[in-house]
């Protein structure tokens, strides 16, 4: 008796890779990783190239900027860029990841009020030191920090300097706190959760986590994944990374010369004299550069078509 094979999908019925240019603007579910995310994007829309703005815990939701194609160029505009968080805070324990995820290591039964956790608050805003979580992304001689805290080895992270500019307290409940954060580039929201709990003397961990902002993109800019593939206007241009750059526009001259790696010299009185810029020709994006003594010097120069 024969048995029926299994066929074999033919290599011309798989969809094929094409270029993709520009942003998706995820609004990432809980339980997913950010390297996840940034393959189902791919996928779903056959794209060659693709990459993320800002790793995004599995356990958190939110934000997740995904560059495709050119648009991994801007990728550093974003980064740079400040951040919005909306996260509870637990009271009354610390973990060994400052999260619901670890094991518990310390508890107490004291709990803050509200008037306690707002005083605290302004102590924590400004330039801070932070020391990172021990389970996070930072490297460490060529390795994960998360890595080697999941070996069992003792991780020591040295504190370094983190801008935050707001901390506001929304509500609270019990043993919970939901507070607000605007912050800069580097910011671990579990350590300022785990550092509030240590200073009022209560302990404290993240208990739920959602990024509401990255640089420009926000919430109104948000789509989920079943978006990805039905919906047209979820791909974004690549220039809307660029938040407030100006923009100016050149001649297709000029767009070669840039596109070659070359300078340029912008005449005219509305050339800006320095800065940085993005040039355009007939509403394409040709490069990103700085303006010097009216001399534009191109750093990332992009291929759009047209």
């Amino acid at each position: 008796m024969n048995e029926e094979r299994p066929q074999r999908r033919p290599h011309g019925d798989r969809p094929k890779k094409r270029d993709v240019n520009g942003w998706i603007i995820l609004d990432k579910g809980v339980g997913m990783t950010s390297t996840h995310a940034v393959a189902v994007v791919k996928r779903g829309l056959s794209a060659k190239k693709a990459g993320h703005a800002g790793t995004l815990d599995p356990l958190a939701s939110g934000i997740l900027p995904i560059a495709l194609g050119e648009a991994t160029k801007t990728v550093p505009f974003v980064m740079d860029g400040r951040k919005s968080y909306v996260f509870t805070v637990a009271w009354g324990s610390e973990t060994t990841t400052d999260d619901t995820e670890g094991d518990v290591v310390e508890t107490t039964d004291r709990l803050p009020d509200p008037n306690e956790i707002e005083a605290f608050l302004p102590r924590f805003t400004g330039q801070v030191q932070q020391v990172p979580p021990r389970f996070s992304a930072i490297k460490i001689q060529g390795e994960r920090a998360y890595d080697l805290a999941r070996d069992g080895e003792v991780v020591e992270l040295q504190p370094r300097t983190v801008q935050i500019d707001r901390l506001s307290l929304i509500h609270h409940e019990g043993n919970r706190s939901v507070i607000e954060a605007d912050c800069g580039k580097g910011t671990y929201v579990r350590a300022i959760a785990r550092d509030l709990g240590r200073a009022l003397g209560c302990l404290g961990h993240v208990a739920a986590l959602r990024r509401t902002r990255v640089g420009p993109f926000t919430e109104h800019d948000a789509v989920t994944v079943d978006d990805v593939a039905t919906d047209p206007a979820a791909l974004r241009p690549v220039e809307i990374a660029l938040g407030e750059i100006p923009s100016i526009a050149v001649s297709r001259d000029m767009a070669g010369r840039l596109m070659r790696g070359q300078s340029i010299i912008l005449r005219g009185r509305e050339a800006p004299l320095s800065g940085k810029v993005y040039a355009t020709c007939n509403g394409i994006l040709i490069a990103v550069g700085d303006v010097e003594r009216g001399e534009l010097v191109p750093h990332r120069v992009f291929n759009l078509g047209g």
